[in-house]
């Protein structure tokens, strides 16, 4: 039996998302990151009471998952405690798997979307389906807007196979909308070396040149400084704003942070369309809220956070994802 996949349609008078990533199947009833990318997504659009789950192997055999499943779970997750196995089994989704599932989607008619949000991808196959996938969408939305986080690496090391980067060059930029790379990735994107302001901001023209009219390079680290470098081309052939966010240094580690950004860049920039700058103000925002919850938690509760990976507090963090205080502001260059 092929390995289950989390897909989710978010129906709302603003759109519906269908999220894509594959995964190892864990000992949890989803997939914990991809479930939360999406209940962010619900969060901002504050249409979670509306959320339908499409959770199953073989999707076009079962009925949809009733969203009260899913809500009380949510709800409750303060009082779960993830336990962390040494050792995982199961499956990496392949294309084959995936083309099921959307066709499995066409047959009860839940191929409408306005956005696409796709994270990490662990084969060839995979991606490439994906891009089949989103002509699919288009075909029945010309509109959808394909929200794009390249997972490929950090810290100069991939942890996907090589032959993806090629194809995220040269198949997926061109169709994407949006793409949210940190510094290596955006260097994996552009051939080019990110050791400066300047040259992050002619990363992002490159970016533009070759398909997305919004990059949002999310982290980059220049001379011990954390910047976010974001970057909106509203029309092919005019010069795209840019604009930066200085990010301050949490000395720990999170698991999720990606996922999450990418989450509340989708959110914001929807009720943002036009205003990259404030959708980046709302998830630095809000993430730097969600991370400094976090530690204090795990300090109460009399945990070294420096000393392992910590689970980010969202459901405790509604209200700063909901109404974030924007303490963070966006510096455009001229």
């Amino acid at each position: 039996m092929a390995p289950p996949v989390l897909s989710l349609v978010l129906p709302s008078e603003t759109g519906r998302v269908l999220s894509i990533q594959s995964h190892t199947v864990q000992v949890l009833p989803i997939p914990f990151a991809d479930f939360w990318v999406n209940f962010l997504v619900c969060l901002v659009a504050e249409k979670l009471e509306k959320l339908e789950a499409l959770l199953r192997p073989r999707l076009a055999r079962r009925p949809v998952m009733d969203r009260t499943i899913i809500y009380p779970w949510t709800v409750l997750e303060s009082r779960i405690k993830v336990k962390r196995y040494p050792t995982f089994k199961g499956q990496v989704l392949n294309g084959q798997q995936l083309w099921e599932l959307v066709e499995g989607l066409e047959a009860n008619e839940l191929l409408y979307y306005t956005h696409l949000l796709t994270g990490y991808i662990g084969s060839v196959s995979f991606l490439s389906t994906v891009l089949e996938v989103v002509n699919k969408l288009r075909s029945v939305n010309p509109k959808l807007t394909y929200v794009c986080d390249p997972v490929m690496g950090d810290e100069g090391k991939l942890y996907v196979p090589q032959e993806l980067v090629a194809v995220y060059r040269e198949k997926v930029v061109p169709v994407a909308s949006m793409l949210t790379p940190n510094q290596f990735e955006a260097e994996l994107l552009t051939n080019s070396r990110i050791e400066s302001e300047k040259d992050g901001r002619e990363a992002c023209n490159l970016l533009h040149a070759a398909g997305p009219s919004m990059v949002v390079i999310t982290s980059i680290n220049i001379n011990g400084n954390l910047l976010l470098i974001g970057s909106h081309q509203k029309e092919k052939g005019l010069p795209a704003e840019q604009f930066k966010i200085v990010i301050p240094k949490i000395p720990a580690y999170f698991t999720g942070t990606g996922d999450l950004t990418t989450a509340l860049l989708l959110g914001w920039s929807n009720k943002y369309p036009d205003n990259l700058e404030k959708a980046a103000e709302l998830a630095v925002s809000s993430l730097q809220a969600l991370l400094r919850r976090t530690i204090s938690d795990y300090k109460s509760a009399g945990h070294d956070p420096k000393s392992t990976s910590l689970e980010i507090r969202l459901i405790q963090s509604q209200d700063d994802i909901r109404n974030p205080e924007i303490k963070f502001r966006a510096e455009r260059y001229t």
